[in-house]
């Protein structure tokens, strides 16, 4: 980075940098514009050596794949080829939430087999290494310190106020508090009768982040676990928070990203639940699903792509991948596939309703419409699986003989189908002389 400066400070100071003309090329902006909004704050660029990804305003909807052991499930290689098959299925980026095994050498073994950014919960690691009630102020620092020297591209912080986890006694939630990290922050706090840690030293861990112009995401504690706990006070009180927080950032030089909403949000609520956010401060904004049902056990990433596209539709930025094993197990290698692809569509589908229809379906409905397989591959979200589905020429099973497209073909292109040919062009407008149903048949 020029003279050491962030992606923010440079583009407050009018320069355009190589990150930001890489991204303006991969979204179709104009690098000024680009510039101006990373300066503001509503876009940041998340970089990790050669790879720029942009979040916010004007890009396309981002996803990221959650990997990571867990206390009760330790197994690196897996988290490996996790990390792999992330990539390969196009996420945008990666979260490590290591918390079982060696957690520093699982990340440099990521680090080693995948170019994307990646981002961490540094109390996760102060945790599984000192314990819920033993780790220290000194500990959380210096994890964020060895994280950001190693090379993360983000990390999550929960800024939780000790007011808003008092209002949670007597609240009539049915789910209380779901955040992992933001849980663990609270009983940091409560413990030690403090404030919150990453608040109390905000202006310190900027400095950090500036190092390596890491990116900070401020993260959301105090989300619905169920469509039946709706937005409350403490959830508009740590938005707020985060909202201030952010613009701190902004103005210290630290990119940041909010996250908000994410977890289980009644459909009817989605788009104005991100309004709501996106009216209290236009920094880019993270959404875990949401879910809007709770009861797709089992298949709760397809109720999390049906929410997410609501969300992204509405405004939200940046979404965190569901897996099928959401509430029951660690995901496996299958389950982190489904997960993505199924955010991937959500995010297409969102941006279908920001940007207007995506050029990639007029594509692919060419291609189908003269029953191209491989062409319609070619343009297909997800095109392995699809590929083991379909013909290797003429209608699919499902019609056969049948066929829409044929039965109507010579009529809809004003022949009067009597020459037992329909001259169907090829996408590119070459006559292909196909039969037409009338000549198969007879």
């Amino acid at each position: 980075m020029e003279n050491g400066k962030t992606q923010v400070e440079l583009a407050k100071r009018g320069v355009i940098t190589p990150q930001m003309e890489d991204v303006a090329s991969c979204e179709g902006i104009k690098p000024e514009v680009i510039r101006t909004r990373v300066a503001e704050g509503s876009l940041v660029i998340m970089t990790r050596g050669e790879v720029s990804v942009a979040i916010g305003k004007g890009a396309t909807t981002k996803v990221n794949v959650n990997i990571g052991t867990s206390s009760a499930k330790i197994d690196p290689e897996e988290e490996l080829e996790k990390a792999r098959v992330a990539e390969k299925y196009k996420a945008d980026t990666l979260t490590d939430l290591s918390m079982g095994g060696d957690i520093p050498s699982i990340r440099r073994s990521i680090y080693q087999h995948t170019t994307l950014p990646i981002t961490t919960v540094p109390i996760y690691q102060s945790v599984a290494q000192q314990g819920i009630y033993s780790m220290t102020e000194d500990h959380l620092l210096n994890n964020i310190e060895q994280q950001v020297d190693e090379g993360v591209s983000s990390v999550v912080l929960h800024c939780i106020e000790r007011e808003c986890i008092e209002k949670l006694k007597g609240n009539p939630r049915i789910m209380g508090m779901v955040s992992k990290g933001g849980s663990f922050t609270s009983i940091y706090m409560l413990t030690n009768e403090c404030g919150n840690p990453f608040i109390d030293n905000f202006d310190y861990i900027m400095e950090t982040l500036k190092k390596n112009d890491v990116v900070l995401s401020l993260g959301n504690t105090m989300r619905s676990g169920c469509i039946h706990d709706p937005p409350d006070s403490p959830q508009r009180q740590e938005m707020h928070t985060n909202m201030k927080l952010a613009k701190q950032a902004n103005d210290a030089g630290v990119q940041v990203i909010v996250e908000g909403m994410g977890g289980h949000v009644q459909a009817s609520e989605v788009a104005g639940y991100v309004r709501q956010h996106k009216d209290a401060g236009d920094f880019p904004l993270f959404v875990a699903g949401p879910l809007p049902t709770d009861v797709a056990v089992g298949y709760d990433h397809i109720a999390g792509a049906v929410g997410a596209s609501m969300a992204a539709g509405a405004g939200a930025d940046y979404l965190c991948y569901i897996t099928p094993s959401e509430h029951l197990r660690l995901p496996n290698v299958d389950d982190v596939k489904e997960g993505l692809v199924a955010f991937r569509i959500a995010a297409h589908i969102g941006d279908s309703i920001k940007f207007g229809a995506r050029h990639q379906d007029m594509e692919l409905a060419r291609y189908r419409a003269i029953m191209d397989w491989d062409g319609q591959m070619q343009h297909a979200i997800e095109p392995e699986k699809a590929s083991r589905m379909c013909p290797k020429r003429g209608p699919c099973t499902m019609c056969g003989d049948f066929c829409a497209l044929e039965i109507m073909h010579d009529f809809l292109n004003g022949d009067n189908g009597t020459n037992g040919t329909s001259n169907t062009n090829d996408i590119n407008g070459n006559n292909s002389n196909k039969m037409s149903v009338h000549a198969r048949q007879t």
